[in-house]
């Protein structure tokens, strides 16, 4: 299995725990029945499903993502929803978006436009080009989580790693932090900025379809860290998340965990013509 392959692998088998709080999020925007949009970074494209959903029939959704072989497979998602004719992909580069100016009613972008390699005002400026005045932009991401109950220690310390603020680095600038996502969309000209914050939980007895969910959230959170922390801290890391352990937590009767992604969205303001005029 190429790395791509066990990234997609990861994504589909994640999607159950993740695919309420994605949904409640969709949801939070009420997006237009009827409404034109773009996923900005739609990976394999399992949010388009939910995006199609909230604009209904009549909507149209397009997929954007820099990288063929996950547009491939987004195809094949959007197949096994039953959504031709009601959704499109599309390579390139959020970046450099390959639209015109105002050419969605909304933009959303879940896992991408919220972590930007470069500065993020130019970049959520260049989200708010391609969408019409008035029109959302929402970027989405995941902001915390409690996996480890009873080991708050372990577990802070494990955050405090590379992995742990990935892709967050220490060299970047405290105001590139997700977190900090406000301060970018009003930056970038965005008005009616907020942010709201969606929790999933999970509560033993676990569901099959979870419990590997977790697994594999376990398997992926601290990827490499093992470097910066204790050998202590590490060995019981491995007690811990490894199913064959006596210990596996998610084996626990009282197992408890949750996971947050926060939400901020911005609509686009009245002005945005006149200064397209002005150019």
């Amino acid at each position: 299995m190429t790395d791509s392959d066990n990234y997609v692998y990861r994504l589909r088998v994640t999607e159950p725990m993740r695919e309420p709080v994605l949904r409640a999020a969709v949801d939070a925007l009420h997006l237009p029945k009827g409404s034109r949009g773009l996923d900005a970074g739609c990976g394999i494209g399992l949010q388009v499903p939910l995006l199609a959903d909230a604009v209904g029939p009549d909507g149209h959704v397009t997929g954007l993502d820099l990288r063929p072989e996950f547009l491939r497979e987004a195809e094949r998602v959007a197949e096994e929803a039953g959504l031709s004719g009601r959704v499109a992909f599309r390579q390139g580069d959020i970046n450099n978006l390959p639209f015109e100016d105002n050419t969605f009613d909304w933009l959303w972008s879940a896992s991408c436009a919220g972590y930007p390699a470069e500065e993020p005002v130019p970049l959520v400026q260049e989200l708010a080009r391609v969408v019409k005045p008035r029109g959302i932009v929402a970027i989405l991401v995941y902001s915390s989580q409690i996996l480890l109950p009873g080991y708050p220690l372990l577990e802070a310390r494990l955050n405090a790693t590379s992995a742990g603020i990935s892709p967050f680095t220490k060299s970047m600038r405290p105001e590139s932090h997700w977190l900090c996502a406000v301060g970018w969309l009003r930056d970038a000209g965005l008005e009616e900025v907020k942010s709201r914050t969606f929790v999933a939980e999970f509560q033993a007895p676990l569901t099959h379809e979870i419990r590997d969910a977790l697994i594999s959230l376990l398997e992926m959170r601290w990827e490499g860290a093992q470097s910066e922390v204790s050998k202590e801290d590490w060995a019981v890391y491995q007690r811990l998340s490894q199913p064959q352990s006596s210990e596996f937590v998610l084996d626990r009767p009282d197992y408890y965990a949750f996971f947050t992604e926060t939400l901020f969205q911005g609509k686009v303001g009245n002005d945005k013509v006149n200064a397209q005029e002005d150019r």
